[in-house]
């Protein structure tokens, strides 16, 4: 056979395609028999019986579902998707073009608190980022200064083993902690400044000294700061992680009962990216930890001679959008303002700077967390019983 004869040929089978695609019709009956091949993971039913298919539309070969599920999780809405299309491509039309609307009805999933309370300590805080340079030490000072200006008791914990700023962002370099007698036991006294009582291992090591340390020491180091000191009465206390999820966040998680998380990020994909890292870790069965929302952090830059104008530097919106996706809230949106380093820098958080646009910015987050925080706590009570389980390797 020719090239030309060749060409022809493929042609008219391409236009009988054609012709039996726009002339065929699949039926609703048709779908309804491929999908009920189709039993969904911890369902007796398939997936017509148990009455999650909610509504079928058809365009000639054209699919389009709405599908009810229990399981938000991204795993799980994936195979449902899969499942779907592979159901009708299998057993009505090969070629069908299939649209899947998910439709998530989960019951709200009450979680556990973990691990043994710290006396007199009401809520605690895990304020952590995906990766570095974000701004998660800066946001975590001036959080725990807004919540002071509330009229809050507030603790802080640097447990950034390796970078701590604690000490330089609440100007007490150089500072040591006391010892204090509590009960017949010698335990460290946190220092204060501006209201917040503070402990870091920065003040057990020289500034300039680096702290090699592998996991376990790091992890015993947190303990001891949290746990070692004499806390007092506190209405929250914020635990500044290290960036990044490792033996730091686990060793966290599994030793003291938090109320939520939060994480920071900028509006950079970049950033977005190991910020839902960080999310997934919280929520990670084994895990299993609240996630209060996100922070975005270096959201906008405002010039001081155009104050109506706003430059998004590093992207815009993107951590909204992310809290959107993984439905949980967006706490602020924190701009780009120079005073800000400025102040940490200087040892005075920014919030410091009275009626300032900044400082209004810091403390309607802390006015969002504690809302957020108050919400949660209708739902769980931060005295409960401590669960431990085998997961992994790792007891919670």
């Amino acid at each position: 056979m020719g090239p030309i004869k060749r060409i022809a040929l493929i042609q008219s089978k391409k236009l009988i395609f054609a012709f039996l695609n726009f002339t065929m019709k699949l039926t609703k009956q048709q779908i309804e028999e491929a999908l009920s091949h189709i039993t969904l993971p911890n369902e007796e039913k398939n997936i017509v019986e148990s009455g999650a298919i909610k509504n079928i539309q058809i365009f000639g070969t054209d699919v389009e579902l709405d599908v009810e599920i229990k399981n938000p999780t991204l795993q799980y809405k994936k195979k449902v998707e899969v499942d779907c299309m592979k159901a009708v491509h299998d057993y009505a039309y090969e070629k069908s073009a299939v649209k899947i609307n998910l439709i998530i009805n989960a019951p709200e999933k009450v979680t556990e608190i973990k691990g043994n309370s710290i006396p007199n300590v009401k809520n605690i805080i895990a304020v952590s980022s995906g990766k570095g340079g974000v701004g998660k030490s800066t946001i975590a000072a001036n959080l725990a200064v807004g919540l002071i200006q509330l009229g809050n008791k507030v603790g802080v914990v640097d447990a950034d083993i390796y970078g701590p700023s604690m000490p330089m962002m609440f100007d007490l370099e150089g500072a040591v902690p006391q010892g204090i007698d509590v009960d017949g036991k010698t335990k460290m006294k946190p220092l204060e400044s501006y209201g917040v009582k503070l402990l870091s291992i920065g003040f057990f090591a020289q500034s300039q000294q680096a702290v090699v340390w592998r996991g376990p020491m790091a992890s015993k180091a947190l303990n001891q700061l949290i746990w070692d000191a004499h806390w007092g009465e506190l209405d929250y206390l914020i635990i500044d992680l290290p960036p990044g999820t490792g033996d730091i966040h686990l060793s966290l998680v599994q030793s003291i009962p938090l109320t939520g998380a939060i994480v920071v990020s900028t509006p950079q994909p970049i950033a977005l990216a190991d910020a839902r890292k960080g999310v997934n870790m919280f929520q990670m069965e084994s895990i299993n930890v609240p996630v209060l929302g996100i922070i975005e952090n270096m959201a906008y830059f405002t010039p001081e001679d155009m104050p109506n104008k706003k430059y998004y530097i590093f992207g815009k919106e993107g951590a909204k959008e992310l809290a959107e996706q993984l439905n949980i809230e967006l706490l602020a949106e924190i701009p780009i303002v120079q005073s800000v380093r400025e102040a940490a820098d200087a040892g005075r958080p920014a919030i410091l700077q009275i009626d300032s646009p900044i400082a209004k910015s810091f403390l309607t987050l802390a006015k969002n967390v504690v809302a957020v925080i108050d919400k949660r706590n209708t739902k769980i009570k931060p005295t409960q019983a401590v669960k431990t389980t085998h997961s992994r390797g790792c007891s919670n």
